[in-house]
């Protein structure tokens, strides 16, 4: 029926939008072309939802100092909600934009351990968390 629905997901007890990775590129929080595409399928879901209203969480790999990285992460996820607004969808419909840094890692590479680039693109991510559907 809906373009979308496979993108809604229950994930770790709750209900989210599972799109690709927002990549970020390492050390900044502009929005690249190939998130972007990613961020329009969170529009048009929103779009096709009316009544969603979600809360985006962004992250950081661990690579750089903890209080740098919660900064990042935060206007990463403050990034990400200016341009779904910029997409049409009411700001009331995100009930927070908010940056974790490296506190939520998807895996073990944390600080002083040595990882490869793919493994830190894990944890540099952004999730989009449905409160209401």
């Amino acid at each position: 029926m809906k373009k979308y629905n496979d993108l809604i997901v229950r994930e770790d007890g709750l209900l989210k939008i599972k799109i690709g990775i927002v990549y970020f590129d390492f050390d900044r929080s502009y929005i690249r072309p190939d998130a972007a595409a990613e961020l329009d399928k969170v529009v048009q879901l929103m779009q096709e939802y009316p009544n969603m209203i979600i809360k985006i969480e962004s992250h950081t790999d661990s690579r750089g100092k903890d209080s740098y990285n919660l900064k990042l992460s935060d206007r990463r996820a403050k990034l990400t909600r200016e341009y779904i607004i910029g997409e049409g969808i009411d700001a009331g419909r995100i009930e927070s934009a908010l940056g974790y840094g490296e506190t939520r890692l998807k895996n073990d590479c944390v600080n002083g351990r040595k990882c490869d680039d793919k493994e830190h693109d894990l944890n540099r991510r952004s999730e989009f968390i449905i409160l209401q559907l």
